[in-house]
């Protein structure tokens, strides 16, 4: 067994050593793993990781090169796991998704490629190959990070009811614009955005002769934007079926 003091470690600038290679890494986890290196204690193991290495460099000159294995860390999302009645956010588990995806073709591609790869092969077969995590994420997160609308039966359900009012409220807000533009109660522009919703642009002048609630008024008080009262309702329920969504969400993921 070798043992290398800290006096020697010193001497060398080891450490300015590993700062030079974390600064190249491309992962915040690598960088960190870089700093964390250690001499090799016997010589084993360093034979080991020198002919890691150079079946590696060797991939860069030979005609199979290694596919792509950049990856998002997921260390937060392994940390939160293990808090009793937390739960992930839908991208965590695509990410989760992915990095299990990208381990499979990479365990695949050493296996397949074992003449060339013999010790990068023995440290992948470690790993476990499952396409499970990938199937049970798929089955409720889409390719885009969003769950899928049959997650669920009553996320469906959901879902559906919110298409079916969102066309009860641009429909009823086309009918109050077309009414109210008519009698001429609104100004040139007819409709606007406040707090990221439709409203009229009212006439100040006509303001009490529109049914709906006021959400605000221009710079110079000449218009007053209004929801109209039909459109007020159906957008009040809407929100109530943004919060279901938002709750069988969370039951989903908890799960």
């Amino acid at each position: 067994m070798i043992s290398i003091t800290d006096k020697t470690l010193q001497d060398l600038q080891f450490s300015t050593v590993l700062g030079t290679i974390s600064s190249i890494c491309n992962t915040d986890i690598g960088k960190q793993k870089a700093l964390e290196i250690v001499p090799f204690k016997t010589k084993e193991s360093l034979m080991t990781a020198l002919l890691q290495t150079s079946e590696y460099l060797s991939s860069f000159q030979n005609n199979n090169a290694i596919p792509n294995h950049g990856f998002d860390a997921i260390t937060y999302e392994i940390k939160l796991l293990g808090i009793e009645d937390s739960f992930l956010e839908v991208g965590s588990f695509r990410k989760i998704a992915a990095i299990s995806e990208t381990s499979n073709l990479l365990i695949q591609f050493f296996k397949k490629f074992e003449e060339y790869y013999p010790y990068l092969n023995a440290k992948t077969s470690q790993i476990e190959y499952t396409k499970e995590i990938i199937k049970l994420i798929d089955e409720v997160v889409d390719k885009y990070g969003e769950i899928k609308d049959n997650a669920s039966p009553d996320l469906l359900n959901i879902r559906r009811d919110m298409n079916l009012v969102r066309g009860k409220v641009n429909q009823s807000f086309g009918m109050a614009l077309t009414q109210y533009n008519s009698l001429g109660y609104l100004d040139d522009i007819k409709e606007s955005f406040v707090q990221n919703r439709r409203v009229l642009a009212v006439l100040a002048m006509y303001r009490k002769k529109v049914k709906g609630s006021i959400l605000g008024s221009s710079k110079t008080g000449s218009i007053a934007y209004i929801e109209p009262e039909t459109t007020l309702r159906y957008s009040r329920e809407l929100s109530n079926l943004e919060y279901e969504e938002k709750e069988e969400i969370t039951r989903i993921l908890n799960n």
